[in-house]
């Protein structure tokens, strides 16, 4: 389906704010194919919601990670000026910022807490000048702002069976869940930026420091302590997920499919990595787009039926 009939579905017919989200539309399916494919199996109507959500998340990211070629306090500069369009169009219920002005509309619609941007915020500008964590619990402080509110906000759209705040933690650790993933697969990305997202307490039980990962890097390999390190990490990651799967029956049923794809393809990534050898330092391991389409394809046969059957084919 079309993004201009998924905004019909949604009953969105401003022109301007429907460039908005047809702008994080596009933003999402560029970048984010996993989340993208997944989002696919919800309804037409519940789609552009989970892009503009999805939309203002990116273009925080990629203020934070311009380049090396920006220096901090611009980059500074550009998260404040983000942050202050974001809450001056919350308070005056609209904006015409092309991409805030779908999340403005989005968080109006489905009530979604504005402290849950305060908090996805307040997790960026830590990128800015934190570059390492001394223990998951200190990853946590960050994880809670960066993933978990992102749980938070995307259940008003998925919506539930049960009072809301009874699926809450299950979707805080799907979120964290599948940051940590990202963390284990993207080690040597985020080495290249000068960030190490892995607790420092765990890599030192294994006898790894920064300075070893950095030169790992450099040269392409992954040593045996690296590994056992990365093993550790895969196996607390695998019980968040466990964590998580208890909230995807709490959902409301026409979104479980969608969030049980993105839980087989993330989970998958942790399985990638484990027959790697967990060699994460020279390769970025990636789902294959067959792969990601076996696991999606029978719900968005359905999805597809249920579209034809809406418009009374």
């Amino acid at each position: 389906m079309s993004g201009e009939r998924e905004l019909d579905a949604a009953g969105i017919t401003d022109p301007a704010l429907r460039a908005a989200y047809l702008r994080c539309r596009e933003l999402n399916g560029r970048h984010g194919k996993t989340y993208y494919l997944a989002a696919r199996l919800l309804t037409a109507a519940q789609r552009p919601a989970v892009h503009a959500l999805y939309g203002f998340a990116r273009m925080a990211d990629d203020v934070v990670d311009t380049g090396a070629g920006v220096p901090v306090s611009e980059r500074e500069r550009r998260l404040a000026e983000l942050e202050r369009q974001l809450f001056a169009g919350l308070a005056d219920g609209g904006c015409d910022h092309p991409v805030i002005a779908a999340v403005v509309h989005t968080v109006g619609r489905y009530g979604i807490e504005h402290s849950y941007f305060h908090d996805f915020l307040a997790s960026m500008r830590m990128d800015l000048s934190v570059t390492g964590y001394s223990s998951m619990a200190d990853l946590g402080v960050y994880m809670k702002g960066s993933a978990e509110v992102i749980g938070l906000q995307m259940l008003p759209v998925l919506g539930t069976c049960v009072p809301r705040a009874e699926a809450e933690p299950a979707a805080m650790a799907l979120g964290r869940a599948f940051q940590l993933t990202n963390f284990l697969r993207d080690v040597g990305e985020d080495l290249d930026r000068g960030r190490v997202y892995l607790p420092e307490d765990t890599l030192a039980a294994h006898g790894v420091d920064r300075e070893l990962l950095t030169q790992s890097r450099a040269e392409g390999r992954t040593p045996r302590r690296i590994r056992a390190a990365l093993a550790e990490m895969v196996a607390q990651t695998r019980q968040v997920y466990r964590s998580a799967a208890a909230g995807i029956p709490l959902l409301a049923a026409p979104s479980r499919p969608c969030v049980c794809t993105a839980f087989r393809l993330y989970s998958d990534i942790l399985d990638l990595i484990e027959r790697s050898g967990h060699d994460v330092l020279a390769r970025r391991v990636v789902v294959s787009r067959p792969r990601r389409l076996a696991v999606a394809l029978p719900g968005l046969a359905r999805a597809t039926v249920a579209g034809w059957a809406d418009r009374g084919h």
